[in-house]
């Protein structure tokens, strides 16, 4: 896009208004991953309280599911971090009146892998326990 007096073009404010959408879906993303963190954390502490309702033997929680979501909380945490510096990098570019190349999100490749390894983590550990 050209500027009326023909200096270098800048960024269109769809472009500012596109950018931050997407950053705030990571922030989103992250604070999903934090939840979810949490809920799978907390889920070993439910299922003794439930063993110890049904007349059960006490049973210490279970530390893989602690671990797992502290896991995810921390993924989360790095995720928003990530959010953040991909964001001021782009505000930076369009400033610049430029961006530099259209590659894939390295961000979204990671966390769709990352999921999907905690998916089947998961599937594992309901299947063998």
């Amino acid at each position: 896009m050209e500027t009326p007096g023909g200096g270098k073009p800048g960024a269109d404010v769809r472009d500012n208004l596109a950018g931050e959408r997407t950053f705030l879906a990571w922030i989103r993303t992250g604070l999903a991953l934090m939840g979810f963190g949490f809920v799978v954390a907390r889920f070993g502490l439910f299922l003794a309280e439930i063993r110890v309702a049904r007349d059960g033997p006490a049973v210490p929680p279970h530390s893989f599911s602690l671990w797992f979501g502290t896991a995810f909380i921390a993924f989360g945490v790095v995720m928003n971090l990530a959010a953040i510096r991909r964001y001021l990098r782009l505000v930076g570019e369009l400033n610049r009146g430029r961006l530099a190349d259209h590659r894939p999100s390295q961000e979204a490749v990671v966390l769709a892998l990352l999921l999907a390894l905690a998916g089947v983590a998961m599937a594992l550990y309901l299947t063998l326990a």
